[in-house]
């Protein structure tokens, strides 16, 4: 099998999903990285910015650059933690309103996308996809 061409089409496939969901979020002026912090702290509650770039496995620098955008939008809120380098993050009563509207939206998007996975199919593409998550020792 040439792996190469297999990572590529993910990567394609990706590549589009992230494209149609940008052009469903700019409305609300946010983009797909937003809304997996969006989608994160809805469904944990509020995180430091160091569990969320844990979690999102990105890097730390990229979370804070789009939590800064995020704050000045009036998506989250930032505030000092136990210690004053800690940042606890939280969403905004506009981002509590707005979510169910956007999550719908983006339930569409999703839906649009996997339309031509039966839900067998769909169940095993997230049994892969959370075993290649697994990090490698």
């Amino acid at each position: 099998m040439d792996t190469s061409n297999l990572l590529h089409i993910y990567n394609q496939k990706l590549r589009l999903h992230q494209a149609k969901l940008n052009a469903v979020l700019q409305p609300f002026g946010l983009f797909h990285s937003q809304w997996s912090i969006l989608y994160t702290l809805s469904e944990k509650g509020s995180m430091t910015q160091t569990e969320i770039w844990q979690y999102l496995k990105v890097e730390a620098p990229t979370v804070t650059r789009t939590l800064v955008r995020m704050e000045k939008s009036g998506w989250v809120e930032r505030k000092v933690g136990q210690d004053k380098r800690e940042r606890v993050v939280t969403l905004t009563e506009k981002a509590r309103t707005t979510y169910p509207e956007i999550l719908r939206l983006v339930k569409e998007t999703e839906a649009w996308f996997l339309a031509d996975l039966s839900a067998e199919e769909r169940e095993t593409l997230q049994q892969l996809l959370e075993k290649l998550s697994t990090e490698k020792r």
